[in-house]
């Protein structure tokens, strides 16, 4: 689960991204001022920061060139109630990732978290084909066969089914799904991973309503196993 930082001075708006990461299963902490919000950095090390750039104590963009002097490579989402491109350019200059301008819509800031996140972590080597049971997945092809006949599956399917795979036995988050298959596209929820994880089970599952390969881990997420005796 990630750990978000969000550093803003607007009780409102401090509180609506509290709660809106916190409903997306981050783990979240808040600062309303900068100095409070670079101690934070210091001593928590979060995933991710979200930044206003006018705060009191110590500004956005003071403490975008003290981390970034100290070596923290940590993703910086501005948020800004400025509209001149001088403003954007000089904290992207100074270290930041991205940004948001305000007003802000959720759905597009969420959004724009899943992607850094996912281009934070370590690239991971993908599967080329995946066999159990009487299923027969080619992640090349994106073609998928069960007892010998063609199983429809789509491309997001596929992504998810490989993704899982490549981590089988590991406990995946709905948040780092998210992250690896859908980034911005389509601004979806946690709720969308358990569509598909829904739909994938009824096309690879012996019993769906009992699944022994696409496990839930409840309160965290799902996890590949690729023995069906194994927990």
């Amino acid at each position: 689960m990630s750990l978000i930082l969000a550093i803003e001075d607007d009780p409102a708006i401090l509180r609506g991204l509290a709660d809106n990461l916190r409903f997306e299963s981050y783990e979240v902490l808040t600062a309303a001022d900068g100095e409070t919000g670079y101690k934070l950095i210091r001593e928590k090390r979060p995933d991710l920061i979200i930044l206003d750039l006018m705060l009191p104590k110590l500004s956005g963009y003071e403490i975008c060139r003290k981390v970034r002097t100290e070596g923290v490579a940590t993703p910086i989402l501005m948020l800004t109630a400025r509209g001149e491109e001088a403003d954007r350019v000089l904290g992207l200059d100074l270290g930041a990732d991205d940004y948001v301008a305000k007003p802000f819509s959720i759905r597009e800031l969420l959004a724009r978290i899943r992607a850094l996140l996912r281009r934070a972590q370590p690239a991971k080597p993908g599967i080329d084909e995946l066999r159990f049971d009487d299923v027969v997945v080619n992640f090349v092809s994106y073609e998928a066969a069960r007892a010998g006949q063609p199983l429809e599956m789509t491309r997001k399917e596929f992504q998810m089914l490989r993704f899982l795979a490549s981590r089988a036995g590991e406990v995946v988050s709905r948040d780092e799904l998210l992250n690896e298959v859908w980034g911005y596209e389509n601004y979806p929820t946690t709720r969308t991973v358990d569509n598909h994880i829904a739909g994938l089970r009824a096309k690879i599952e012996r019993d769906p309503a009992n699944p022994q390969r696409l496990r839930t881990v409840h309160g965290v997420g799902y996890k590949f196993v690729a023995s069906a005796g194994n927990s």
